[in-house]
């Protein structure tokens, strides 16, 4: 039997961290049976369009929202680190801190849909075992699929609730001053959307 420590990865840029994150989290912790699951913000994130809020709000904020999962360690090391910052350097660094831990990397539908652009995506596979969160009846599931077959037959699975929510959305209700909307108290923690209106972010 297999006793290995098994450590989740659970990477984003968390701006702001939501519901679904924290549901990602919990079910991740409770289906593949994690001792540790490492939330690891996006630092310089080489694929993103736009301008991330400054990295120090997004760690506090990560920091608040997955309090209430007792397994979930917030990880800085992607802030931390200089210059652009890849999933193969993070999943290399925690092997090497973790030779013992099975490592089980989590991402969503659409981040599995662009994994073959990834830098060294076939080496991610040679150090952790993806798994890919998916939402039921969100129509992707030919597209996941094949995806699956086209990378690796031991890309696992993810059963997630469905939240229609997004971290895109969120920031545009804010923008325009509606932080009072029902929605909003329903897609943040309390701590979070504290937050946002401290330090008056995504005005």
């Amino acid at each position: 039997m297999n006793h290995a420590k098994r450590l989740g990865i659970f990477g984003g840029s968390f701006d702001p961290p939501h519901i679904a994150h924290i549901a990602l989290a919990k079910h991740a912790v409770e289906q593949f049976g994690l001792s540790e699951l490492r939330i690891i913000p996006t630092g310089d994130a080489w694929h993103k369009t736009r301008t991330l809020t400054p990295s120090p709000h997004r760690l506090a904020m990560t920091r608040l929202a997955f309090a209430e999962v007792p397994q979930a360690v917030v990880d800085p090391r992607e802030i931390d680190r200089e210059g652009a910052t890849y999933t193969f350097d993070t999943l290399q660094e925690l092997k090497a801190e973790n030779p013992e831990a099975d490592l089980y990397l989590f991402i969503g539908a659409d981040q599995a849909n662009a994994f073959q652009t990834w830098h060294r995506w076939q080496e991610i596979l040679g150090l952790a075992t993806v798994v890919v969160a998916e939402r039921p009846l969100d129509g992707q599931g030919g597209m996941a699929s094949q995806w699956h077959n086209a990378v690796s037959p031991d890309v696992q699975r993810l059963d997630m609730p469905s939240l229609n929510v997004s971290a895109t959305e969120i920031r545009a209700h804010v923008a325009i001053g509606t932080q009072a909307d029902p929605k909003l108290h329903a897609w943040l923690p309390a701590a979070v959307q504290h937050y946002i209106d401290k330090h008056s972010l995504y005005r």
